[in-house]
């Protein structure tokens, strides 16, 4: 690869982008207002605003979207009657989590064993960083042959539709020939992947009431309703014996029938205590990519240290719901909302309330621009051939873009490797990704300008 002109600029551009991602990383951009200062996305997003300018980009704007976010949009014009490529990726980050656990600070990008370590590294702060870096490699190359469009979200992680709301709104802002998502990943470090497939998800707070208010365990316990005893037995409904996710009415055989995923290596990537089973039945690629996953965020309920002998009076819990290309996730959270319902014990009374909510995604692969994408990976991982993917996570706007442009090509790639660990404690980034993937958009580029 380091014979090839285009390379060898994002080689040498690669100091500069390991300052500007460190720059990025240190704003704390959680879009959860409640918890995190609205100052610090407000600051991030001034960031990307300020890159885009100073590359040239005209009608940079910060857009104020319904769901009170802001995403950025800038346009950099190319030759006359070129095509139009739309870049995406989003600025905002999910929430450190335990703190305490990350080895270094959450926003302060650490080099380590190879790595970059910090929020948003690679999902999807490393995403911005990736497009600029492909994007000064043309123009230090006889320039960029197509008229780009950017945009960098600002809640992508929180699932609340600001932009895609936006973009229903204003059809006209983000349409293109082809749209370029730099939210996804490789299957594996160095393995050039493109994913073909998106699960959709919804959101639902559930809350269980008893009670007028907690009574002592002692006094009232054995015959007093307990508000998170009810919502426990709700909440192992949704699982069969084996793990599988188990809502009523919706489905769950389905088969992935690309690129497969070895038990052992899931077991690796996932980090799967010794002993401990995998879930759920089928090959692990159906079980990620190809079916409903449940998942209990989090529950409202009192913590182990200072508990009370109290039976409950009311209790609720936070539940994620994955599902496959094909199933309606409007449907699928209806389902869901009518099977905590029905499965709620002892007439307790139980309230749901969707919270998010996004569309399951399918491109199609047999594209012009997934030729150019081919040829691009090809050279900036030789030896390697480009492979499709699934991915388990959502991306909305993938749907949004899909139903307003259905003309346009949608490729879906990224640094979210699995060690990456996007989600969790100390999120990283491969700088070596980085700069392949930087080198394979700037090619994909190219190619495609010429296709």
């Amino acid at each position: 690869m380091s014979s090839n002109p285009v390379a060898e600029t994002v080689a040498s551009l690669m100091p500069r982008a390991k300052a500007e991602l460190t720059e990025l990383v240190a704003f704390k951009s959680v879009a959860d207002f409640d918890q995190f200062p609205r100052s610090e996305s407000e600051g991030a997003a001034r960031w990307v605003a300020d890159a885009l300018a100073a590359e040239g980009f005209q009608d940079v704007a910060l857009l104020d979207t319904p769901d009170g976010t802001q995403s950025v949009y800038g346009y950099l014009p190319g030759p006359e009657g070129a095509k139009t490529v739309l870049l995406y990726a989003h600025y905002d980050v999910q929430p450190p989590l335990d703190e305490a656990a990350w080895r270094t600070p959450p926003f302060e990008l650490t080099e380590r064993d190879g790595r970059w370590y910090g929020r948003g590294a690679a999902d999807c702060k490393g995403g911005v960083i990736m497009h600029l870096l492909a994007l000064r490699a043309l123009k230090a190359n006889g320039g960029i042959p197509v008229h780009v469009k950017v945009i960098a979200e600002g809640s992508e992680e929180m699932g609340t539709g600001g932009l895609e709301r936006y973009a229903e709104e204003h059809p006209d802002l983000l349409e293109a020939d082809t749209i370029v998502i730099g939210d996804a990943g490789n299957f594996r470090v160095g393995l050039p992947t493109v994913t073909s497939t998106l699960r959709g998800m919804t959101l639902v707070r559930v809350r269980i009431d008893t009670l007028e208010g907690n009574l002592h365990s002692g006094q009232f316990g054995g015959a007093a309703p307990d508000a998170l005893g009810a919502l426990i037995r709700v909440l192992d409904s949704l699982r069969a014996e084996d793990g599988s996710t188990t809502v009523d009415g919706l489905t769950g055989e389905a088969s992935w029938e690309g690129l497969q995923y070895a038990d052992e290596q899931f077991r690796q990537d996932a980090k799967v205590l010794d002993g401990v089973e995998l879930i759920g039945s089928g090959t692990v690629a159906d079980r990620i990519w190809a079916r409903p996953a449940v998942t209990v965020l989090g529950i409202d309920c009192p913590p182990v240290v200072g508990a009370t002998p109290s039976v409950q009076a009311s209790a609720r819990a936070l539940i994620s719901l994955r599902v496959p290309p094909g199933v309606d996730a409007a449907e699928a959270t209806k389902l869901l909302q009518a099977h905590l319902e029905t499965h709620t014990p002892w007439g307790a009374r139980v309230r749901t309330e969707q919270i998010g909510q996004g569309q399951a995604f399918r491109a199609d692969t047999g594209s012009p621009a997934y030729q150019a994408m081919a040829d691009a990976m090809a050279v900036a991982y030789p030896g390697q051939e480009m492979q499709y993917a699934g991915q388990g996570g959502s991306i909305p706007l993938c749907n949004t873009l899909a139903a307003l442009y259905p003309h346009a090509e949608i490729l879906l790639i990224g640094l979210s490797e699995p060690e990456a660990q996007i989600h969790a404690v100390n999120e990283s980034v491969s700088p070596q990704e980085l700069e392949r993937l930087s080198v394979a958009e700037a090619l994909f580029l190219r190619n495609y300008a010429a296709s």
